[in-house]
């Protein structure tokens, strides 16, 4: 189970991330500095034991998870996915000789795949089969099974936006998988979705006179031309 809470105060917002018995809390120092704390209430939820002698390694993993949220934040701020990039990312390839079919832009399952991969928890924590699938499910309002999710994660691996980590069947996003899915989510949500819908709110005003406008003079072409309007 993962969940996040927002709480605005007066003019100060803290963002809690939690993680099984653990958390991250984003917020304003004093309301100038940005700080980051990770809370890890059982050294268990990081794979790591719970003996002082396994200290170091606890506070490595819970440093590099900071800075995968900050890193997952900058990417935020700019995501463009380079036509390389794109293109390797959405046509198939031949990677380290095996073929890594497509990741295409608009397909409804590799939309859904990328805003999983968008969430705060999986570019954090990383991701699994089994937490893939639930997300998934959700996003696609459908059954999503293992199989499309071993399936899927061998993809996004050959394609280099995700990597395994060392004994374990957990991934981390690569640099270009934390752009692939944000660069995918947001030209869907942001610019897609209200565009073909700009016609009406919450689209801005100049925009949807200039639809109308260039709609009429579409309908007076076609009238000239004697052919029916479309209907």
């Amino acid at each position: 189970m993962f969940k996040t809470k927002v709480v605005t105060r007066g003019v100060d917002v803290t963002v809690n991330a939690f993680y099984r018995h653990s958390r991250i809390k984003q917020y304003l120092k004093d309301g100038r500095a940005l700080r980051i704390e990770t809370v890890i209430n059982s050294p268990t939820d990081l794979r790591v034991g719970r003996r002082l002698q396994h200290l170091d390694e606890l506070q490595d993993k819970a440093r590099a998870i900071n800075n995968r949220l900050l890193d997952t934040e900058r990417v935020g701020q700019g995501c463009v996915l380079a036509s390389p990039a794109f293109a390797r990312v959405a046509h198939p390839t031949i990677e380290e000789g095996r073929r890594a079919p497509a990741l295409r832009f608009g397909d409804p399952r590799v939309m859904a795949l990328a805003g999983a991969l968008a969430t705060c928890v999986h570019a954090v924590t990383g991701l699994s089969n089994k937490s893939l699938r639930a997300f998934m499910t959700g996003l696609l309002d459908a059954p999503y099974t293992i199989g499309q999710a071993s399936y899927d994660l061998r993809r996004l691996r050959l394609k280099g936006l995700i990597t395994r980590q060392p004994r374990s069947n957990t991934y981390t996003l690569t640099p270009d998988g934390l752009r692939f899915a944000i660069f995918y989510t947001k030209v869907h949500n942001r610019i897609l979705t209200p565009l073909l819908a700009a016609d009406q709110p919450p689209a801005p005003p100049p925009l949807r006179q200039a639809l109308r406008a260039i709609d009429q003079h579409i309908n007076d072409y076609l009238t000239q031309a004697r052919l029916p309007t479309a209907t």
